[in-house]
């Protein structure tokens, strides 16, 4: 049985208990937050021990994985002593609040290649983004032409009153960009290949009482000449679905919930994508689960997961890129 711990017990705690809650052969041991009234309920919840410093945690409990949903800022102190500890460690994204703590982590899993680590870019396994992925590499589709994607969520003051990190750049790393529209960046470099340039403008423009951005626009210009173009907010009137389209040569993949595939020849095809399970955000998807069962099949083996923090950090430096931009560095 392998033994498992959460650190950091916020909302998105609940998707990784309730994924861990569901996985055979796995069991938590304990979790761990520094509000204490957070790690007791999780902890009650559960029927597990509540720690307030995850280094007891670690010398108490001494599991086999180690679940990151930390604040930003904590992601790769707690990652790092995690491996110290012998600790395979699947950290939340982003892979860490800045690239300085990000290649820290890359270097600290490199000098422990016997631990996995990973990174939660989750919708790297949606079956829409799958089916993108293997068609556009199929070639029936002929030549990208370029792509778009757009991120347009709701965050009311109080979203970052409940959590004052959120909205504070020397925790969080930045705003909608690095917290919302990275699974997004992700995606687009993921689906249509290494970004070779980057521009775009970050600025706050709905929100007085943060220091991060709330919108983003963002143009991609990937390997081999094909463009993206990324749009991102959260001044939006509510959580809309995340769209990505990508045109080809014969057809035209839009993913908005679902997949539709619109043929030059004027056939549509569709692929679905599973609705989320409870206790998560609906928006988030439902492909948490995936990650998290793929993630323990793969700790027996020697290889690193394919999602790891150089996997994770590509994102990161596209954020990181625009935000100098942004501030004429």
């Amino acid at each position: 049985m392998t033994r498992a711990a959460v650190v950091g017990c916020g909302d998105v705690s609940v998707v990784h208990l309730q994924a861990l809650a569901k996985l055979d052969g796995a069991e938590l041991a304990g979790v761990c937050d520094t509000d204490p009234d957070r790690a007791v309920e999780a902890a009650e919840r559960y029927g597990v021990p509540a720690f307030a410093d995850h280094r007891e945690l670690l010398r108490a409990v001494r599991p086999d994985v180690v679940h990151v949903c930390t604040p930003h800022d904590r992601h790769t102190p707690v990652a790092i002593d995690c491996l110290q500890a012998g600790a395979a460690v699947l950290v939340e994204k982003p892979v860490a609040h800045t690239v300085d703590e990000a290649d820290r982590l890359i270097a600290a899993a490199r000098r422990h290649p016997g631990v996995k680590v990973g990174i939660c870019l989750q919708n790297r396994y949606n079956a829409t983004c799958r089916a993108v992925r293997e068609l556009l590499g199929s070639g029936e589709l002929g030549a990208v032409r370029g792509g778009s994607a757009t991120v347009l969520w709701h965050r009311d003051p109080a979203y970052y009153r409940s959590r004052p990190w959120r909205g504070t750049r020397a925790r969080s790393g930045g705003g909608v960009l690095i917290n919302q529209a990275i699974h997004t960046l992700d995606l687009m470099q993921w689906l249509l290949g290494d970004v070779v340039r980057v521009r775009g403008h970050a600025g706050r423009y709905a929100h007085d009482d943060i220091d991060v951005e709330d919108t983003a626009s963002v143009i991609l210009d990937h390997a081999g000449g094909v463009r993206s173009v990324v749009l991102a907010t959260v001044a939006n009137a509510a959580d809309s679905p995340v769209t990505i389209e990508i045109v080809t040569d014969r057809a035209v993949l839009l993913i908005r919930g679902d997949l539709t595939v619109q043929h030059a020849d004027g056939r549509v095809e569709r692929v679905a994508e599973p609705a989320a399970g409870p206790g998560g955000r609906g928006y988030w998807g439902a492909s948490h689960e995936l990650l998290i069962d793929d993630f323990y099949r793969a700790l027996p083996g020697p290889e690193p997961f394919w999602i790891s923090p150089h996997e994770g950090a590509r994102s990161l430096r596209l954020v990181q890129q625009v935000y100098d931009l942004a501030e004429g560095r």
